[in-house]
């Protein structure tokens, strides 16, 4: 293995690049990476950790803090205002033991940052503008040069400006529709193992993930999340948090008892969706990671997933005795025909949730419930929900040790 080392780029300090960091330097690669943040620190609220990013937490030793932390959740329910059922999904149906983890974004940063290997060098303030694919060389906003490097990974998030770097983009656009996100107390919330929605058409979305605590922060909390059209932010700020709050209240009372305390727009992180797919994840000695090879909108909750899934597949394709073409292109193989499925059914699934086509909504909440009853119906959306979806009939499978880590942890 030593004579296989590698000099590698990192570019980007998020779940991708941390977990990428991680496993390289623990193979014994020499890892630099390059972040923009002038601090490091996690961006967004929280997220939904699937079986499939939890047996990358297992594979990387950090399954068990990360189940102190998160929250366990069951189920995914999904209603209107009116009680109307739309989406009722349980883990159950998956098999005993297995669930979803909801969890901080602070919470996974940290405990990435501490398995760091101390070798791994982190340059903070560093926008990289452009790499060299062939002589593995970078260049940041302000004309420096690093390298050469090995091997250049870019994993600087869904508004990459390296991705054009492979030279084959085949779709990189900004989804109409956003989100406003902000964490809040649990406290008496009745549902502390459900992911809750609600509905008002497709043009007004709410929901409350439970996420538990960060090893800095032991009170447990709830991520909340309102569906915002990226072009109506300045008249929500405009019309003032009252109007705000008396709005969500009159689609659900509860989730308006999680945030009356706020009373400032910038007390809510806005959040922007891009659609991005390549058709060649690497180019010479630069290649793509996390959501600069798939960037998608967050309908599946699969982001922080599909990172994870990315770093693991990247560190294994680098142990085979390829060239580095070769393992890259394994690599790309691997993790394309995983991911597809994915873009696919989050593109179409957005304008479902969040867009301003009532009668496609109104489709929405009369067939989506029944259609998960039809045979096979209820396993295949159980499947794409949990990660393990693998192109249109596949499976992914599970470790069998993984599963049962989960179903001790469960007991």
């Amino acid at each position: 293995m030593k004579d296989r080392c590698k000099d590698v780029a990192i570019v980007g300090y998020g779940t991708a690049g941390q977990a990428l960091a991680l496993l390289l330097a623990r193979d014994g690669h020499r890892v630099q990476v390059f972040e923009q943040a002038a601090q490091l620190g996690p961006v967004g609220a929280g997220f939904l950790l699937q079986p499939t990013g939890l047996q990358v937490l297992w594979e990387l030793g950090l399954l068990e803090p990360a189940l102190k932390h998160g929250r366990r959740v069951q189920r995914l329910y999904g209603e209107t205002p009116r009680g109307r059922a739309v989406m009722d999904m349980r883990y159950a149906g998956l098999g005993s033991g297995v669930f979803g983890l909801g969890m901080q974004r602070g919470a996974l940063f940290q405990l990435l940052a501490q398995a760091r290997p101390a070798r791994v060098q982190v340059h903070e303030g560093r926008r990289i503008t452009a790499v060299d694919s062939e002589r593995g060389r970078l260049r940041d906003a302000q004309g420096r040069e690093e390298g050469p490097f090995d091997l250049v990974i870019a994993a600087d998030g869904s508004a990459s400006q390296l991705r054009g770097g492979v030279g084959a983009v085949r779709r990189d656009d900004l989804f109409p529709w956003g989100a406003l996100w902000c964490l809040v107390e649990q406290q008496d919330w009745a549902w502390p193992d459900e992911l809750r929605q609600r509905y008002v058409a497709a043009r007004k979305m709410i929901g409350l993930l439970p996420v538990g605590t960060r090893p800095d922060d032991a009170t447990p909390r709830l991520s909340f999340f309102w569906s915002l059209p990226g072009n109506a932010y300045e008249r929500f700020r405009h019309d003032g948090m009252q109007r705000w709050q008396e709005e969500v209240a009159g689609i659900w009372p509860d989730a308006a008892a999680r945030v009356a305390h706020l009373d400032h727009p910038d007390q809510l992180a806005r959040a922007a969706y891009r659609d991005a797919s390549v058709q060649r994840w690497a180019c010479g000695r630069l290649v793509l990671a996390g959501d600069a090879a798939h960037a998608m909108s967050p309908q599946l909750g699969q982001g922080v997933n599909m990172a994870l899934m990315d770093a693991l597949a990247l560190r294994d394709a680098l142990r085979l005795p390829l060239p580095l073409e070769g393992a890259l292109a394994h690599y790309q193989r691997e993790r394309a025909a995983h991911v597809a499925i994915y873009q696919l059914w989050s593109r179409w699934l957005t304008p479902v949730f969040q867009s301003d086509r009532d009668a496609v909504a109104r489709v929405r909440d009369l067939a989506f419930l029944p259609l998960a009853q039809v045979p096979g119906g209820r396993g295949h959306m159980l499947r794409v929900l949990s990660g393990t979806q693998h192109g249109a009939f596949g499976r992914l499978a599970l470790a069998p040790r993984f599963l049962q880590a989960l179903r001790s942890a469960a007991i």
